[in-house]
């Protein structure tokens, strides 16, 4: 069973916290002992010194080590005033993790952002992010969304869309989705420059324009819009999950049907979105689409760019003499290219489609990567569509599409006996990797867990030992499939099941082991696994090299980094007011650009 604890580095300036050269200082005696042992024989001198060196070794400081009041228990730095605390490391080039600390940081360290502050979610990109606090409000900041420079003056987090209870994020390069516990969907620009309202502007909101905001003081202050289903939902019936890539998102409702909505005119270049018709709002109408009536809609045909032409890659001598080269038409339809449709607005789609190939398909969980889609049924089968040029799909080798336009279902029994049973549990995606939790059983023994990956593992992702940059079968991850631990509550051996996945865009991934699950009174908390890129220290090891094996997450004194759940004396909101007291509340891993973060969770 594994088990250790946890230290981390805090010192109390942004600068001494990250892990840097190794200095070392010692302490001066005063000068009357040095009279005295000045007046010793050589013998006695010698003897004193050793006695001495022996006596004071605790004296020996490191420069950049913490304190002996900075070790971690059960998550809480001692000596600081934070019981909880968010860990960053990697890139901080664009202000993502903190304004005062340096560009490059090596190793897990403390956030005063986020200090006492337990979110509701967080979602990283490569210039903004943006997290829920505790009250369901939604924060954006970094470069990206101030319009900074990179290297120029930043802020803190600043407050965008409140009042909505706000539980899940998505974020894409230019927007922000917000899902309510209510069910409805909201997106925001993720500059804050496209957020102003223009003077006179009604409300924004999925209210009517007749609302009563602003007796109460409670106008909005930025421009947002709702995201709604182009059909009318059952009765009860509301999303529950929303997934975003690059250039489309995926949304699941509560009774296991499956929409997509386009993003940009982009959204279906591989064929991700699983549709080709549907359409938008009239770019005239956008400015009044607050009004109650109906507006001129715009038909679009997004064809996958492999469709549209299939020759695209293909040398001049190879290429039919009649075959069309790609242009907008062939992509989006005459009538868009027309209507000179501007996808930088939020309200560029208003609507939800349903995935037509899945209707009548109960799922339970979506997925996407840059350009795929994916979305495991009820019955434990997994089914992908989108780009398949690094074999992420996971079809096997004998499929050679650039693109997969039909949701198809991923065979993950390859390689395995007749009688061995896989079930799908999760499945995770991030750029162009993706990864399967199955569970395989074949009735002799306990049921085994492993971790299926494929896709681009140029730097590693993969898990498998290998740097290959094209993996269309789905192998297996090393250290992380295939565990057991013994359960002190059943008495037997029982898998380890990774809690969650969370995959980079830039290729570095962070598994959670459920290692507290059977370890029983006194247990320890779950352990951090990482791999694959790690040129900008995301991988918290204070060095840079891509490790393409799964390894155990350490702190800089060589411990195990392992996070916790606990009952939080009281937690703030990011406005520094306290919003409630003894909340559940756990750590949680995320991989973002080229950047990890570890923080505080508010337990649902």
């Amino acid at each position: 069973m594994l088990r250790g604890a946890t230290r981390v580095v805090h010192p109390a300036t942004a600068s001494a916290r990250v892990t840097g050269r190794r200095l070392y200082s010692h302490t001066v005696r005063n000068a009357q002992r040095q009279k005295v042992a000045f007046a010793l024989t050589s013998a006695s001198v010698t003897v004193a010194g050793a006695l001495w060196y022996a006596a004071n070794i605790v004296d020996v400081v490191h420069n950049d080590a913490p304190d002996a009041g900075t070790k971690v228990t059960d998550g809480r730095i001692r000596g600081s005033d934070a019981e909880l605390t968010t860990l960053v490391w990697g890139a901080n080039k664009t202000h993502v993790l903190e304004d005062e600390l340096p560009e490059s940081i090596r190793v897990p360290t403390p956030s005063e952002w986020f200090d006492n502050v337990a979110l509701r979610d967080l979602a990283l990109h490569e210039q903004h992010a943006a997290c829920v606090d505790a009250r369901g409000d939604v924060y954006q900041w970094g470069d990206g969304f101030f319009g900074n420079e990179p290297g120029s003056s930043h802020a803190k987090p600043r407050l965008t869309l409140r009042g909505k209870n706000i539980t899940h994020l998505q974020v894409t390069a230019s927007r922000v989705f917000a899902l309510s516990a209510s069910g409805r969907i909201y997106v925001l620009s993720s500059r804050q420059a496209d957020q102003a309202l223009p003077p006179g502007a009604p409300t924004p909101a999925s209210t009517p324009w007749w609302g009563t905001g602003w007796m109460w003081g409670e106008e909005e202050e930025v421009d947002f819009a709702e995201i709604t289903p182009n059909e009318k939902l059952k009765r009860g019936e509301r999303f529950v999950q929303i997934s975003a890539g690059t250039d489309h998102m995926l949304a699941l409702t509560s009774e296991g049907r499956t929409f997509a909505h386009p993003i940009t005119l982009n959204a279906n270049s591989h064929g991700q979105l699983g549709f080709r018709k549907c359409d938008v709002p009239a770019p005239a109408n956008l400015e009044h689409v607050h009004r109650p009536h109906k507006h001129p809609r715009i038909p679009l045909e997004l064809t996958p760019k492999s469709v549209a032409d299939p020759y695209a890659k293909s040398a001049p001598a190879i290429r039919p003499a009649g075959s069309a080269p790609r242009n907008s038409e062939a992509l989006i339809g005459k009538e868009a290219v027309a209507a000179r449709l501007d996808d930088s607005n939020i309200r560029f789609s208003d609507k939800l489609f349903e995935v037509p190939a899945l209707r009548g398909v109960k799922v339970d969980r979506i997925a996407t990567g840059a350009r795929t889609s994916f979305v495991k049924t009820t019955t434990g089968k997994v089914l992908g569509w989108g780009a398949n040029e690094f074999g992420q799909i996971g079809l096997g080798g004998n499929v050679t599409l650039e693109a997969i336009t039909v949701p198809t279902e991923v065979i993950l029994w390859r390689s395995t006996p007749a009688t061995m049973r896989t079930t799908c549990v999760d499945v995770f995606a991030g750029g162009d990797l993706t990864m399967f939790e199955v569970e395989r059983a074949d009735g002799s023994g306990m049921p085994s867990i492993d971790v299926l990956s494929c896709g681009n593992g140029q730097w590693g992702g993969l898990g498998n030992a290998l740097y290959s940059n094209a993996q269309s079968t789905p192998v297996r991850a090393k250290n992380v499939s295939g565990l057991f631990e013994y359960s002190e509550l059943s008495k037997n051996l029982q898998a380890i099941v990774p809690e969650t996945i969370s995959i980079s865009p830039t290729g570095h991934v962070l598994l959670t082991l459920d290692t507290r699950r059977h370890a029983g009174p006194g247990g320890g908390g779950k352990d951090v696994v990482a791999w694959g890129a790690n040129f900008d220290y995301q991988l918290g090891n204070g060095k840079r090299g891509s490790i393409p094996t799964p390894q155990v997450l350490m702190t800089p004194e060589g411990e195990r980094l392992m996070l916790h759940r606990k009952r939080a004396t009281e937690v703030r909101d990011l406005q520094g007011h306290v919003w409630k007291k003894g909340v559940e509340v756990e750590q949680r891993a995320v991989a973002g650009w080229n950047n990890s973060v570890v923080y505080w969770q508010i337990c649902s």
